[in-house]
């Protein structure tokens, strides 16, 4: 009997599947990594081979079954030089541990991260979306203040997927327009946030109020995106009121573009954040600081973003862009050129070069120079 339960059983999800649509795509890259420190003379050298894998069944049109799952090994000087490495890469914040050390040495880790486990069903004017998923509530490009489930630094560059939280997310579409969400949120520490979210368009911009709070904040934030005489212009502010007799926190930014006939596109930002230092010795910095996030988007009271994208062929992209502390004068500069080898095969040499005096926001990393190669599928 349980045989014939077990036959029956795979037989109907054998046509389940042949009866759906199934998509699968992803990448395989190899990124070389060579970091040149202020305070050494000698280089260290390190690799990175990866690869990301996404599936996506649809077994109606109102339901949709995601998964994301990133497989990396890591290994070279760099690995060597922080003893704990591994446990720094493996580290989970999701209320389901989804990322597994595989193996690792003194001088290597392998290690696979689940970032997308999710459940999204639909039904007229109505979703909900249930599992490790991108809530994402940001505006912005680089600094954004209203995403306060998935903070993510622009100098992660090659991760463009974006790591995803363990959330339960629920939207109701007024019109193509307007839309409200409620979303839940639990972290490693079964910590929670929630926060309801409003979209809605007026005078041709899109606007959004964001009202929730954790476990230590009560959260209200808003944003928009629009134009001005075909520039684009968005700005996006929140607003942490401590729950814990805390100094409240009051984070924004703002943020234009412009692509002129000739392609070339230009991008401004400006920061502002009310805990931030306006003194010249910082001391830390966001690059290796594991607590980013919507409340820390930097540890400098004002900070500006400029950058610039110009196609030189059309197999040949380059980049340039900069991020700089007024107050103690310290800067990043981020050049890359990007080539389409072919369809699918990509080559990017990029730089994250960090000036400054000891102490300040960017001065005391030296310089990262990256050679990727990655393969589309």
């Amino acid at each position: 009997m349980k045989k014939l339960i077990i036959i029956f059983y795979l037989i109907s999800i054998s046509q389940i599947l042949s009866q759906s649509q199934i998509e699968l795509n992803g990448y395989l890259q190899n990124m070389q990594t060579v970091w040149a420190p202020k305070q050494f003379d000698n280089w260290i050298f390190s690799n990175s081979i990866s690869n990301r894998i996404n599936f996506h069944y649809y077994p109606s049109s109102n339901i949709t079954f995601n998964l994301g799952l990133r497989n990396i090994y890591d290994y070279g000087q760099l690995v060597q030089m922080f003893p704990d490495y591994d446990k720094l890469v493996t580290a989970d914040n999701g209320l389901v541990n989804l990322t597994k050390k595989i193996s690792s040495n003194t001088s290597s880790v392998l290690y696979s991260n689940i970032d997308r486990l999710n459940l999204f069903f639909s039904f007229e004017n109505f979703e909900i979306q249930i599992g490790r998923q991108r809530v994402n509530l940001g505006i912005n490009y680089v600094w954004t203040p209203n995403d306060i489930f998935n903070s993510f630094s622009f100098l992660n560059f090659d991760y463009l997927e974006k790591s995803g939280s363990d959330a339960v997310r629920f939207q109701y579409h007024f019109d193509y327009a307007s839309s409200l969400q409620l979303i839940a949120k639990a972290d490693e520490n079964k910590n929670m946030t929630f926060a309801g979210v409003i979209k809605f368009n007026k005078w041709n911009y899109d606007f959004q109020s964001i009202a929730g709070f954790s476990d230590e904040d009560y959260i209200f934030g808003g944003g928009w995106t629009g134009d001005i005489l075909g520039a684009g212009f968005s700005g996006e502010a929140t607003y942490f009121n401590s729950r814990e007799n805390i100094d409240d926190i009051f984070v924004a930014s703002i943020g234009g573009n412009y692509t002129f006939s000739n392609s070339l596109f230009l991008m401004a930002e400006f920061l502002y954040n009310s805990i931030g230092s306006d003194k010249k010795n910082i001391q830390t910095s966001n690059l290796f600081d594991l607590e980013y996030s919507a409340k820390l988007l930097s540890p400098a009271k004002y900070s500006f973003f400029f950058s610039g994208q110009y196609p030189i062929t059309p197999l040949l992209n380059s980049s340039l862009a900069t991020i700089i502390n007024p107050i103690d004068g310290s800067f990043f500069i981020n050049p890359s050129l990007d080539f389409s080898l072919n369809e699918d095969v990509y080559l990017l040499i990029s730089g994250q070069v960090f000036i400054g005096d000891d102490l300040t926001e960017w001065g005391e990393y030296g310089k990262f120079y990256y050679l990727r190669l990655k393969w589309n599928f």
